[in-house]
């Protein structure tokens, strides 16, 4: 895996991956507003990106009718340098017709505990915790929400 990251001026840079996919980061100055996001709000959509994507991948291999996982990230980090997570709460919504709370439950325990490598890395200064709520699509009065308060740190 390789990435480039160009100084575009200011606080703004240009990162590309090697199969060409480009996005702006920085922050903002005084002369300048910020121009995308920060390297550190990539490094947390990064681990919500990795954790929906293994979610996903489970439910389908278990059967599972899913039509939506989103991942809300809430995180603190330390005040000082290296100002690294030291907190970070995963809260999906999964989408679908049907779904089995309980698979639901065991893949995303997996992901964050087991399969998704951002996670795990975070873990090292960041106490991890997660919870969600399914949404069945298939109830007659869609949206009928099933919130289940499972929790893991």
């Amino acid at each position: 895996m390789k990435s480039t990251v160009s100084w575009t001026g200011d606080r703004a840079f240009w990162g590309q991956t090697e199969d060409g996919y480009s996005v702006v980061l920085g922050t903002a100055t005084e002369s300048a507003p910020k121009p995308g996001p920060s390297a550190m709000e990539l490094v947390l959509m990064g681990a919500g990106g990795c954790s929906a994507w293994d979610v996903v991948n489970i439910l389908e291999k278990a059967r599972q009718n899913v039509d939506d996982v989103i991942v809300e990230l809430d995180a603190d980090r330390a005040e000082e340098p290296p100002k690294v997570f030291t907190r970070i709460h995963m809260h999906f919504v999964v989408k679908g017709r049907d779904l089995s709370e309980d698979r639901v439950a065991r893949a995303i325990d997996l992901s964050v505990d087991k399969y998704c490598s951002a996670t795990q890395m975070l873990q090292k200064t960041a106490s991890i915790t997660h919870d969600f709520e399914v949404i069945d699509t298939a109830e007659p009065n869609f949206p009928h929400t099933k919130s289940v308060g499972r929790s893991s740190a």
